[in-house]
C-alpha cells in the first residue's frame, strides 16, 4: 500500500502504539485518548457480532475493563489491534453462549423488511448477508472488510491457525457473494 492513505494508516498505527505505551506507563489521558479512538471500532464489531446495540455496548464495556486491566502485559504495542479485538471477540462469544443457554437459538433477522430506498435496501441486504454467516465467518469477514485487519491478525484474534482464518474468510466471501447476487440456495 503506497500513497497518502498508507502514510495516514502508518501514522495512526504509530500514534496508537504511543498511546498504548503511555497507557502502560500509567498516563490516564493517553488511556482516555486510546479509548476514544478505539471505542467506535470495537462497538461496530460487537454490534455486527451480537446484532443488538445494548448487548454490544455491554460487551464493549466489559472488554474495556479487561483491556485496561491487561494492557500492562501487552509486550508489543503494535499488536494492540488484534489483542483488543481478541478480547472483544471472547466477550461477545461469552454473551452469545449465555443468551443461547437462556432461551435457545433465536433468529437474528427480523420479519420481512419494509420497502425503502435503494441505498437502504443495499445496506439491509449486506446486514442480512452478514447475519446469515456462521459466527466465526462473520467475525473474520467483519475484521477483514470493515476493520482492515490482515489474515495473520484475524487468526490471532480468533486464536486459530492462519489456514483456518483463510478458510473462514474464503467461505464467508463466497456466501456473501452468493447472497448479494441473489444466488442463495
Amino acid at each position: 500500500m503506497t500513497g497518502p492513505n498508507a502514510s495516514a494508516t502508518q501514522a495512526e498505527r504509530l500514534y496508537d502504539e504511543l498511546l498504548v505505551t503511555l497507557t502502560q506507563a500509567g498516563d490516564r489521558a493517553a488511556a482516555n485518548r486510546l479509548a476514544a479512538r478505539w471505542q467506535p471500532r470495537l462497538a461496530r464489531t460487537a454490534r455486527r457480532l451480537l446484532g443488538d446495540r445494548e448487548a454490544a455496548l455491554g460487551a464493549v464495556q466489559d472488554s474495556w475493563v479487561a483491556i485496561l486491566r491487561g494492557i500492562g502485559g501487552l509486550r508489543n504495542p503494535a499488536r494492540f489491534a488484534p489483542w483488543a479485538f481478541g478480547i472483544l471477540h471472547r466477550h461477545c462469544v461469552d454473551r452469545i453462549r449465555r443468551n443461547q443457554a437462556r432461551r435457545g437459538r433465536e433468529d437474528e433477522l427480523e420479519s420481512e423488511p419494509r420497502a425503502t430506498g435503494g441505498a437502504v435496501d443495499e445496506a439491509l441486504a449486506i446486514r442480512q448477508a452478514f447475519a446469515a454467516l456462521a459466527t466465526d465467518q462473520r467475525i473474520a469477514a467483519h475484521l477483514f472488510f470493515v476493520e482492515g485487519l490482515t489474515l495473520a491478525e484475524i487468526a490471532e484474534v480468533q486464536e486459530v491457525p492462519l489456514g483456518t482464518a483463510k478458510s473462514r474468510l474464503f467461505h464467508a466471501r463466497r456466501q456473501l457473494k452468493a447472497a448479494l447476487s441473489g444466488d442463495v440456495p
